[in-house]
């Protein structure tokens, strides 16, 4: 009788729950708008933040109560589901730049220098907290592939060595979160468009004589590439060099004249695979 008791009690207690669970649910219910559902319906559902926004649902939220689509902009989606989100709110879709991972790395294992092994925890994060890695480099790749494992759209792969990540531009959308992952700062988005991508694949802030000694294709800061570019797109800031994408046209005359080949250039402007 103790147990045909006990669990009649707690058989009215939960639907004396569930009653008042119910009955608050609809005195605190609030309407959404429909529209958002809608918006939401279109989106891939990756919830990568690239647009500014925590999620989907957010970003969908802020379409269906914007009163344009100035400054929303899906980097998961292509022009043609930008337009379609925009033609169920009644506004124009407006042209945003897609924009790609960047390594700012060029060394490889014969480039640089490795005096010792990390044998730990195959994480940058957790390396970088510890040491400065493997080689006499402090601001280099650590290739543990954290950039790799944040990818939720499977663009970034380790390369045959393991040793440093390499993008599929035909997955990439510019989400950022490889970026967000790399503890050294590494990854940048640039801008993917009618010329080839250049950017200065070196991060070492040391003085030349000391970043010579750490790699062969690290910048020195000397700037040969600001005298030779006719569009002074390259600056020079801590002894490290970097391209104002703004201003480049890819004429490649800073490739050229860099003495360290730390300035690289993509292959083509085709979003393609490409290494990073």
């Amino acid at each position: 009788m103790t147990i045909a008791y006990s669990i009649l009690i707690l058989g009215v207690i939960g639907i004396v729950a569930a009653i008042l669970l119910y009955i608050a649910a609809k005195k605190f219910h609030v309407d959404e708008n429909p529209k958002i559902a809608e918006v939401e319906e279109l989106l891939p559902g990756a919830n990568c933040g690239g647009c500014g926004y925590s999620g989907c649902h957010a970003f969908a939220a802020a379409c269906a109560e914007a009163t344009s689509m100035e400054g929303l902009n899906c980097v998961s989606l292509n022009a043609e589901g930008m337009k379609k989100i925009a033609d169920l709110l009644g506004f124009t879709a407006t042209a945003a730049q897609r924009k790609v991972a960047v390594l700012k790395c060029n060394s490889t294992c014969e480039t640089r220098r490795a005096p010792n092994r990390y044998d730990g925890v195959s994480s940058c994060a957790i390396e970088a907290s510890l040491y400065q890695g493997e080689s006499e480099c402090a601001y280099g790749c650590l290739g543990c592939g954290d950039c790799v494992t944040a990818c939720p759209f499977g663009a970034m792969t380790l390369d045959k060595e393991g040793a440093f990540p390499v993008t599929d531009w035909d997955k990439c959308v510019g989400c950022g979160k490889c970026a967000e992952a790399c503890p050294r700062g590494l990854i940048e988005l640039a801008p993917l468009g009618e010329h080839p991508i250049v950017w200065v694949a070196c991060a070492n802030r040391d003085k030349g004589a000391q970043a010579l000694k750490a790699c062969d294709v690290s910048c020195i800061g000397c700037g040969k590439c600001i005298k030779a570019c006719p569009e002074k797109a390259p600056s020079v800031t801590s002894f490290l060099a970097h391209i104002d994408y703004d201003k480049c046209t890819a004429c490649g005359a800073c490739v050229e004249a860099c003495p360290r080949k730390s300035i690289t250039e993509s292959a083509s402007c085709s979003p393609g695979p490409h290494t990073l």
